[in-house]
């Protein structure tokens, strides 16, 4: 039990200081375009420091020249979160340049459209390990830093896609499956990384227009507003909110937990 004098210094500590990342490090993969880059910026607009990784390293290094300006530090690499070497020297890089990790947002993903019945095996591949197997090898490699730190933020993302079926119109089966078990890798994993302080979650994001969304949104776009109750889909600052809480203190009690950004679509 704690004693009445902890009970009082954790009254005292305001909101302001519970969300505040001031001097955190991220690494975001997936980072440099779309919700990864939505999320970075959030982070860094509460004074995280990030190190933005994808396969196309031009990218980050773009969108790190303008988060900069936010007066944070943050530095860009290349990284195949397919591979496990790739993903060490990553880990190895940050470690060099910042001496921890704070947090981690497993959001590289790929998503890949055919029916089951003529889905290829290579594409099936490609999707789980990219989506689920990525977001494990990420959290293995950072999990053994934080676990040493004794403590750490872990954030996945999955997708309401692994909440449910769709409709043949929408054949991207092997994403399915692959958010599905994100959610239930986020939920046992924080149970088995409890006791380290470490606190692992996931956001299921509902539709948002990016370079992987943009195109399928547009070709049923009526269809999907209509099962949106706030009839718009996700904008450029619908993600922040949810990664800084989750990135921060003020999740200290939160682990396999969920949160849903849709705009109420899972509601129905």
């Amino acid at each position: 039990m704690l004693k009445e004098a902890d009970t009082t210094q954790d009254s005292a500590v305001s909101v302001k200081r519970l969300f505040d990342l001031t001097g955190r490090v991220a690494i975001i993969t997936g980072g440099s375009i779309g919700l990864g880059r939505q999320m970075a910026e959030g982070l860094a607009e509460m004074g995280a420091n990030l190190v933005l990784c994808a396969r196309k390293a031009e990218r980050c290094q773009a969108a790190v020249e303008e988060l900069q300006q936010l007066g944070i530090k943050a530095m860009s690499l290349a990284c195949d979160v397919r591979n496990q070497t790739s993903i060490q020297e990553l880990v190895d890089a940050t470690i060099s340049q910042f001496g921890k990790i704070d947090i981690l947002i497993n959001n590289a993903g790929v998503s890949w459209g055919a029916p089951a019945e003529e889905m290829r095996l290579e594409d099936w591949n490609r999707v789980i390990e990219t989506n689920l197997t990525g977001s494990f090898l990420c959290a293995q490699a950072v999990g053994r830093i934080m676990i040493r730190q004794g403590r750490g933020k872990i954030i996945n993302i999955a997708s309401v896609a692994g909440l449910g079926g769709a409709p043949p119109e929408l054949p991207a089966i092997g994403y399915h499956a692959s958010k599905g078990g994100v959610i239930a890798f986020t939920k046992d994993l924080a149970c088995k990384w409890a006791i380290h302080n470490i606190q692992v979650n996931a956001i299921a994001p509902g539709w948002f227009p990016t370079h992987m969304s943009s195109r399928v949104i547009e070709r049923h776009k009526e269809l999907f507003l209509s099962h949106i109750p706030s009839r718009r889909f996700g904008n450029e600052h619908d993600l922040k909110g949810a990664a800084v809480f989750l990135a921060s203190d003020a999740s200290n009690y939160v682990t396999g937990h969920l949160l849903v950004v849709d705009g109420g679509q899972t509601a129905w």
